[in-house]
C-alpha cells in the first residue's frame, strides 16, 4: 500500500491499495458512458446529448472521483452540460467541433460570461467555479478534459 500526503498542508491525502504502472492502452478500448445528469447545488440537472469515455485516472479524492483524470467527451449537436462545479481543476483541449462555454454566478446561476471555442482552443477552470458547455454546432464536440487536484497552502483554507 502506498500512502502520500499532498501539498504542505498536509490537506490531501491519497492512499492506493494496488500497485500503479505505466498504462498503454487503445481509445477503443475504453468504455464509454451516457452522462444524463450533474448535480449543482445538490440538484440534479439534465445532461443532454454527451457521452465520456475515461482514458486514465489515478487515486481517489475520497469523494468518488480520482484525484487526476484524462476524459474523452462527446457532446453531440444540440448537446449541453449545464451548470455545475467540481473541486477539481480542469482543462480541456477541443478537438473538433464548435461550442459555448459558459462562466456563472455562483448565487444567481445568470452566464457571466461566454465564449466560443473550436478545434485547437483549451478552457481552464478553476475548481469550484460554476460553469457548463453547449454544442452550438452541426457537428459532434469532441474533447479531452483533464483533471487534477490542486490543494490549497496552509492558510488560504
Amino acid at each position: 500500500m502506498d500512502i502520500g500526503i499532498f501539498g504542505s498542508s498536509g490537506l490531501g491525502i491519497y492512499i492506493s491499495t494496488k500497485e500503479e504502472r505505466m498504462d498503454v492502452a487503445s481509445f477503443k478500448d475504453r468504455e464509454e458512458a451516457v452522462i444524463d445528469k450533474f448535480p449543482f447545488k445538490g440538484k440534479p440537472r439534465d445532461v443532454i446529448g454527451t457521452r465520456i469515455r475515461w482514458l486514465s485516472k489515478c487515486g481517489d479524492d475520497g469523494t468518488g472521483y480520482p484525484e487526476y483524470g484524462l476524459r474523452y467527451f462527446t457532446i453531440q449537436p444540440g448537446g449541453e452540460i449545464p451548470i455545475h462545479n467540481h473541486f477539481y481543476h480542469q482543462t480541456m483541449y477541443i478537438l473538433s467541433g464548435q461550442c459555448e462555454c459558459y462562466q456563472y454566478d455562483m448565487d444567481s446561476e445568470e452566464k457571466v460570461e461566454t465564449c466560443v471555442t473550436g478545434p485547437g482552443d483549451f478552457i481552464y477552470i478553476p475548481g469550484m467555479e460554476p460553469h457548463g458547455m453547449q454544442n452550438i454546432g452541426q457537428e459532434p464536440v469532441n474533447f479531452l478534459c483533464c483533471i487534477a487536484n490542486v490543494y490549497a497552502k496552509e492558510g488560504y483554507v
